[in-house]
């Protein structure tokens, strides 16, 4: 089936170059001056600016984006407290103190989990991206109903932390606690049911210690740390193949290789030091460090220059 598309062109001068007069929505030859077209719609930005900025680039009369929490146009009705003399009683005091805005309870719940989530998530400077995917998640769950009975604090930093596994830059979820106020176990609950309920659960992906590593490595602020980093990551990667590790958190496990990696490279750190940057008790780096110092000799790298010898590394 053929279509039929018409081009523009002058009759008397088919391969002139043609004008767009925008004022009038005409097209006009360059040569002649033959109106080709008319009444041609014009695509680009307003010419008057509509905004509040008077040096606004865009000036585009088509609103603000369409907000994620809402359906809709974002659209509402406020009306504000009146200033004229029937507004004030004999005192001189606002008779109506309260504004009336036209708004549902469900819009205005969304509201109040958004204003959570972005307060919540700049205390550990995430991401817009990570932002926007925690504000769906949680419109998912209001909608479906699926957190009744939890918390606030605990639904949404559960929608936070699930937000940072499906895009990638996960934190723990003592971290998470940390801002929440929520404990892990009703934190871990809340995560539970979100994954249980999403339509993909396999988008939310596993915590990757290649991922962790960097992070807690960058908040000790090490001398060596570009190699401590290096040889970290190698350590945890090994000690999941030769170690009886399996089971055990990844923010554990990249504790104890950035402590075996500082002790081996002669780096000064403590255990301490480690569990304010990652969160995890002295006890369990202890434990994990344990199990894989009798397999030290397979976990580092083959160019890696040992300070301390792997038979002089602490048994703690």
């Amino acid at each position: 089936m053929s279509k039929c598309m018409t081009v523009l062109a002058c009759r008397y001068h088919p391969d002139a170059t043609l004008i767009e007069d925008y004022r009038a929505g005409d097209v006009i030859c360059s040569q002649c001056g033959l109106v080709v077209g008319e009444r041609m719609i014009d695509v680009s930005s307003e010419w008057r600016d509509f905004g509040n900025e008077s040096d606004s680039k865009d000036k585009s009369r088509v609103g603000s984006a369409q907000s994620l929490l809402y359906d809709y146009a974002n659209l509402e009705t406020t009306t504000s407290i009146g200033k004229g003399a029937g507004a004030l009683d004999e005192l001189g005091k606002q008779k109506y103190n309260k504004k009336i805005s036209q708004i549902s309870s469900a819009d205005q719940a969304l509201r109040n989990g958004h204003d959570a989530i972005r307060a919540m998530a700049a205390r550990i400077n995430l991401t817009k991206k990570v932002i926007d995917r925690a504000f769906l998640i949680y419109k998912f769950c209001y909608e479906k109903k699926c957190l009744r009975g939890y918390s606030s604090e605990a639904i949404i930093g559960a929608c936070i932390y699930s937000a940072c596994r499906q895009e990638g830059s996960p934190r723990t979820i003592k971290e998470i606690c940390d801002i929440s106020m929520a404990s892990v176990k009703e934190l871990g609950r809340c995560f539970n049911k979100i994954k249980l309920s999403t339509p993909n659960p396999t988008a939310i992906q596993s915590i990757d210690i290649k991922n962790l590593v960097p992070r807690f490595c960058n908040q000790l602020q090490l001398e060596q740390e570009i190699l401590i980093r290096k040889t970290a990551i190698h350590i945890a990667e090994r000690a999941n193949e030769v170690c009886n590790i399996q089971g055990r958190a990844p923010s554990s496990i990249a504790s104890a290789a950035i402590y075996m990696a500082c002790l081996a490279a002669h780096e000064k750190i403590t255990k301490k030091d480690i569990q304010k940057s990652a969160g995890v008790s002295e006890g369990v780096i202890r434990i994990i460090y344990r199990i894989m110092l009798p397999h030290a000799a397979e976990l580092f790298p083959n160019d890696f220059i040992f300070k301390c010898p792997i038979a002089n590394l602490p048994m703690l």
